[in-house]
């Protein structure tokens, strides 16, 4: 069995990074400038946000991070996307997600300006990656296409199964392997919580992608000798360690591995979110367009 290593693979997507915003800076333009807005004391997003001002900072990008109280009303944070979508320092940003539940987080995130939406949420970027256009692409199938390609996992004519239709990962995902490019020409099945026998289907699948949520809900009587697995599923389970919980992926690890010649689990692969890479043409890195560099959220 391989192990699609996706820390490794984060590693080195920030280095290029760096080496083309010192390119950047040592041209005597400004570095790439990133902001993040959160809602709240939430403390996943506050940990999430936290690792993507870390990422900017090892790579050479500015930074700023914008912390609201929970009790900002709905007009006060378009204002402040008005705001940053104005602010010509600001070369990108993010909206947390989750919002506290008396702001509507649809017409939040449809305020963005697209050439800032470095998530790839706004319809417009959506769109474009269905297209196959250059524009921002959501992190986490990002990370994945990247890990895909860097380890020449042969996706053409393959058959793919991706379990979870969110439109942060599944859809996405669903769209990037089908499309017609490397990694990609794949023939994808894309499975929910109300597929009827989705094992049935799993067993047929090369490539199995789980983004369900679901704790080791891929057993290895779903799935057929040499599939390749990437489990990008993560769920808080409750435990008796000083955090209290353990992250626990889609993917019954012990038993799948067993049976899977590829394998990536989602704590290592966290980390491509941070990272759309350098000055290469790949389609997630075209964001800061006139700055020729990607950005690392």
């Amino acid at each position: 069995m391989t192990i699609l290593d996706g820390r490794k693979t984060s590693n080195d997507i920030k280095d290029e990074i760096a080496v083309a915003v010192n390119e950047i800076t040592a041209s005597g333009s400004r570095a790439p400038h990133l902001a993040a807005v959160i809602v709240g004391e939430d403390g996943a997003s506050l940990t999430y946000v936290g690792s993507k001002v870390r990422a900017c900072k090892r790579v050479g990008f500015d930074s700023t991070l914008v912390k609201l109280p929970e009790t900002t009303t709905e007009d006060e944070l378009l204002n402040k996307v008005d705001e940053l979508n104005n602010d010509q320092n600001i070369d990108g940003y993010i909206v947390q997600l989750p919002l506290p539940s008396h702001i509507d987080s649809q017409k939040i995130l449809m305020a963005v300006d697209p050439a800032k939406d470095v998530d790839g949420f706004h319809p417009t970027n959506f769109g474009k990656m269905a297209l196959n256009l250059p524009t921002f692409i959501s992190a986490t199938p990002y990370g994945i296409m990247e890990l895909l390609e860097r380890y020449n996992v042969e996706t053409q004519g393959k058959h793919t199964v991706v379990i979870g239709r969110s439109d942060i990962v599944g859809r996405p995902v669903s769209i990037l392997m089908s499309r017609k490019s490397n990694p990609g020409n794949s023939t994808v099945t894309l499975a929910h919580s109300r597929t009827q026998n989705i094992a049935e289907l799993t067993k047929q699948a090369d490539i199995v992608i789980s983004a369900l949520g679901s704790p080791n809900f891929v057993k290895a009587d779903m799935v057929k000798d040499g599939v390749v697995v990437i489990d990008v599923g993560i769920t808080r389970v409750k435990d008796d360690s000083e955090k209290g919980y353990k992250i626990v992926g889609d993917v019954d690890y012990e038993n799948v591995s067993k049976k899977s010649c590829h394998r990536e689990f989602f704590r290592c692969l966290g980390s491509p979110t941070l990272g759309q890479s350098s000055s290469s043409p790949h389609p997630a890195q075209r964001g800061l367009r006139a700055r020729q560099v990607p950005l690392p959220c």
